[in-house]
Formats: structure tokens, sequence, C-alpha cells
């Protein structure tokens, strides 16, 4: 469906003020993005100026030639040849000095957008995990890529044009006033128009531009989903209607850009060439006037000659500058979008440098873990854990089971600082959670998740996460984790290519790989999320023996939900809507009749 806005002719006060919004973000984001080559900006701004300077000569010169030559019949053909020669030179020389300052600015935008996005990306790596929940993937990769990309073109396209024909602009009309005032005047009181035009064409497009690319975005996401999701959405014969979903989107961003196109026709090179004419006819009128009284001068044929052809230099940029205006709109917009999404707040933890150092060690006394009174809620007023306590000594292996929406994975979350607690709520080895400096958190957590996210690079690469271990490490981590074998049977053992998403391993396969990546940063504390729920019971017993020779050695935390998993863990906390319901080991929890683990673990053994 199209937007009511885009169906407006007119931009409401909310567009305006959204619009100058944009604007200031816009070249807010420019200003810092070019910082380091402001110096390069400053020498083409002053190669411009005087490449204009040229091209206002060149006229001068032709009046020069009527005036003294050709009009008197003074044949002085070397003084003639100077002068046209000197119309050539300049013209030359301008559009060479020209080019060196596209190219400059060329480079400029180049780098400013590599800085760009280079700085996106890395913004986009620091976000807390709740804005993930709400972003949709293919908006964000749109950003990254394709709104970056928009900000190069108001660099090289807009800044140049406007730069370049701004400076003319300025040059040309002081060459009128220097030549004819009264002229010039003429020339000046229909530049207004000019204004008009192009407030007349932001307010019928600004819209249009906005939704647009909104709807870009749109197509993007939906084709990132779709590409996802591929299977499901085959298995579901739902290709029809995604498909028609997509069209939908399609056809609403191509009316949009429809709209776009038609106020470019309505208000921009139309309405200027019109204005070239009328201005024309007005100094060809006033010339016109003054025949009337008296016969022309040569003097005055010369100037008649210098005007003409500084009416082309005047509406030449004029048409230029608003020309740009489409291009400028798109890439406000997408330059504020960018802006948008840098200036998302950063999840906390990485603004801290300092904090417990992670090789620092804790009291044998103090628990690796230690949750007091522990309450959560995504959404106010709706607790998802509630007074939650729990200790876990140093070492131990702790088991978390509860039936679906219990609270297993936001005690997870929590515990991975994905989302903020109450201060003072979750300790580690005796420190509050909030005061652990990114870096020594992570050395000390290592996670195995439930979906073994995998890099289409090599087992190594995969292992090593770009941490740069040396190589004995990640093998030792990959004997620890059961991995070594099947790693070297490979054909290029841990040099072997496992292709996108780990295309050539199994589900096991790929499961014991994230285990030993999490084991070769040697963590303090070892968090598994349900890192059995999708493997073979040979593969599960695997992962078993592995988690058998890290007790003691390292404390782990399994939220299980295949109860076999943690049956031998020193303690199993049982989560009923984000209470603890039951605690203790397995054969304690067995012997409550009509308990909660007790029914989960009798129905598992019924399903198996």
């Amino acid at each position: 469906m199209q937007s009511d806005d885009s169906r407006k002719p007119g931009a409401t006060p909310h567009d305006k003020l959204m619009h100058r919004q944009q604007m200031r973000q816009a070249f807010g984001l420019l200003r810092h993005a070019a910082a380091p080559d402001r110096g390069h900006l400053g020498w083409a701004i002053l190669w411009l100026a005087l490449a204009a300077g040229l091209e206002v000569l060149g006229p001068l010169l032709g009046k020069r030639l009527i005036d003294e030559h050709l009009l008197p019949r003074v044949l002085d053909w070397q003084a003639m040849a100077l002068l046209l020669g000197g119309v050539l030179a300049t013209g030359w020389a301008a559009s060479w000095l020209r080019y060196l300052q596209l190219v400059r600015l060329s480079g400029l935008a180049m780098r400013s957008v590599q800085r760009l996005r280079e700085q996106v990306y890395n913004h986009v790596l620091r976000l807390p995990m709740a804005y993930f929940d709400r972003a949709i993937t293919g908006q964000l990769v749109s950003r990254v890529t394709n709104d970056t990309e928009a900000v190069k073109a108001l660099y090289i396209q807009v800044l140049f044009v406007i730069l370049d024909s701004t400076i003319v602009l300025v040059g040309t009309v002081a060459a009128m006033a220097w030549l004819d005032w009264r002229l010039m005047i003429i020339v000046v009181a229909l530049m207004p128009f000019v204004f008009l035009i192009v407030w007349l064409y932001q307010r019928q497009s600004a819209p249009a531009v906005t939704r647009a690319r909104q709807l870009r975005s749109d197509i993007n996401a939906q084709m990132a989903e779709s590409i996802g999701g591929m299977g499901v959405l085959q298995a579901n014969n739902a290709q029809e209607r995604f498909a028609g979903r997509f069209t939908r989107t399609n056809e609403d961003q191509y009316t949009q850009r429809v709209a776009e196109i038609r106020a470019n026709a309505r208000f921009l090179r139309p309405a200027l060439d019109m204005l070239n004419v009328v201005l024309l006819a007005a100094v060809v009128y006033v010339f016109g006037l003054r025949a009337e009284t008296a016969a022309l001068g040569a003097a005055e044929v010369g100037v008649l000659y210098a005007f003409i052809s500084y009416i082309a230099r005047v509406i030449e940029p004029l048409i230029q500058i608003t020309m740009q205006f489409s291009q400028l709109q798109q890439s406000v917009v997408a330059a504020a979008r960018v802006q948008a999404l840098v200036e998302e707040p950063g999840a906390p933890e990485h603004g801290k440098d300092a904090g417990m150092d992670a090789a620092r060690e804790a009291d044998p006394g103090v628990p690796a873990i230690d949750i007091r009174h522990l309450d959560f809620a995504y959404h106010a007023g709706q607790n998802v854990l509630h007074d939650l306590s729990l200790r876990i000594p140093q070492g131990a292996f702790y088991g978390i089971v509860g039936h679906t929406g219990s609270g297993k994975s936001t005690l997870l979350s929590l515990l991975l600082r994905y989302y903020p607690a109450r201060p003072g709520a979750i300790l580690m080895n005796g420190a509050p959670l909030e005061s652990i400096g990114h870096d020594a958190f992570r050395a000390r957590v290592g996670l195995v998740p439930q979906d073994p996210f995998l890099l289409a690079a090599s087992a190594y690469e995969n292992i090593d996460m770009g941490r740069g271990l040396p190589r004995e490490r990640i093998e030792t981590a990959a004997r620890a984790a059961h991995a070594h074998d099947f790693i070297t049977a490979l054909e290029d053992g841990y040099d072997t290519l496992l292709g996108e998403g780990g295309s050539r391993l199994s589900s096991g396969q790929k499961q014991l790989i994230a285990i030993a990546r999490a084991l070769a940063g040697q963590p303090r504390i070892l968090l598994l999320d349900e890192a059995t729920s999708r493997i073979d019971s040979a593969t599960e017993q695997v992962v078993q023996e592995a988690l058998d020779e890290l007790r003691g050695q390292v404390t782990i935390v399994a939220i299980a939900h295949r109860l076999s998993t943690i049956r031998d863990a020193d303690r199993i906390i049982v989560l009923n809507h984000g209470r603890i319901e039951e605690a203790g080991p397995h054969e304690d929890l067995m012997r409550i009749d009509g308990g909660l683990y007790q029914r989960l673990y009798l129905l598992q053994q019924l399903a198996a």
C-alpha cells in the first residue's frame, strides 16, 4: 500500500522538521567522515575558484576581440590570434583543473565512505543483543552497504557539482556587474525563481524519496529472509505468497520512484530551460530599447556578446545545482539512516576498558557465579524471572532445566550480558557483572550455542575466530572437545574449508567445533545453550565425555532440553515460570514423587 504521506501533494510540518533533521544528520556525518581529508577539500575549492576565473575570462577576451578588431575592422592578425588562443587556453585550463579536482574529490569520497563503512560495521558489532531482537537483517545490511554508497554519491556528484557551479555562478555575476550593472540586475532579479523551483521540487519529492529508500530496505530484507528460510518456504508451498508480498513491496517502491521522477521532470530541467529563454529575451529586449534611441556602438555589441555567453554560464550552473537535488534528497535520507544507526547506543560493557583482570585468581571460597534476588522483565510489569538466587561454586557442573518459557534462555542471556541485569544482582568470582571489563569478561566466559555459527572458512579459522591463537592451543582445544580426530581425517586437516555455515560437516561435528572454539579461549566459565538438542545419541555421548574431562577445571553451566546431557551434573536447577522449583542431583530429584523434574525425565524416557 502506498503511504498516506506519499499521496499528499506537499510536505507536512512534520515532514519539513524531519527533512531539516535529516540534513543536519547527513552533513554532520559528512564532516566527521571527511575530517582527515579537510586539507584536500580546501585545495579543491581553491583550484575550482581558479577554474571559474579562467572560464569568466573567456568571454571578456571575446568581447575585446569584437570591440577592438572585428567591428572597427582593425585586422591585427597577431593580436587576434593571441586573443583567440587565450579563449581556447583559458577554456582548456579550466576544464583540466575541473577534471583534476573531480579526481581529488572522488578520492576524498572513496576514503570517507571507506572510513564510514568501517565505523558503521564496527558499531553494529558493539550493539546490544536487545537491538537485534527488533532489527531486520536485510535492512541492516542495506544501511552498511547501499546507504553508505549513497553517501559517496553525495560527495562525488552533489558536492563537486554544487561547489563548482556555485563558484562559477559567483564569478560570472561579478563579471556581469563589471560589464554592465544594469543588465546584471535583470539577470539577478530572475534568480529567485530558481529558489522557488527548488522549494517546489523539495516539497513534492521529499516524501517520495524517503519512502522509496525505506522500501528499498524492505526489498533487501525480504530477499535475505526468503533466501535464509528457503527450505521452510518451499516445504510449506509458500512461494506464491512470498512472491506476492515481494511484488507488492516492489510496486510500492516503483510508485514512489515514479513520483520522484515526475517531480524531477516538472520542476528541474524544463523549468530552468524556460528561465534561460526568458533571460535571453530580457537582455535582447533591453538592447533593442537602446537601439531605438541610438545606434549600438562597438562596445555595446561586445557587451551583448559577453552577456549572452555569461547567461549560458549562469543558467547552466543553476541547472546543474538544481538537477543535483534529486541525488541530494536520496543521499540525505541515506546518510540520515546511517547516522541514526551510528547513534544507537552500544552495549554498556563495550565501553569498559577497566574492570577486573581476567587472569586474576579468585578466592577458592568465592562462587564462580553468585545470583542474588534476580528479577528481570523484557517489558515493564511482565517479569520473566522472579527473585531468583543461585550460587555456583568454582569448578562445578550445574544443569538448568525447565519447560518452554520457564526462563532458562533469559537467565543465560543475562549471564552473557546480552541484557543488563539489575546492578549487583549477578556476581562472577565476587565481582559485580557490570563492573567487569569487556575483554576480561569475554576471556573468562565461553559459550557453546544451540545453533553453532560457522564461518565459510577452514576448521582452524573457525576455532580461532580471529584471535590469533597458536596452532598448538587450537589442537589442544580440539582434542578436549573430541573434535581432533574427525578434523585430521579431512583432506587438508585443520586447513580444510568447511563451506558456508559448515555445510561439509554433520550437526554433531559442527557442535564439537563450537565446543573447541569455546575451549580455545581457556575460559573459567563455560555456558552451554542446549548444546546437545540437535545431535544424535552417539555424538551426545562424546560431548558428555568432553564435559566430564573438564570437571573441576572449568565451571560448567548447561541449559539442557535433553536431560540425559546433565544427568551427571553436580546439581540440577529446575526452573518453573521464572522461579527455582527444585534443585539437587539427579537421584535426589527423581525421588520427589510428582516433582517437575521427575515428570520431565520420565516423559523423555517414554518418548525415547
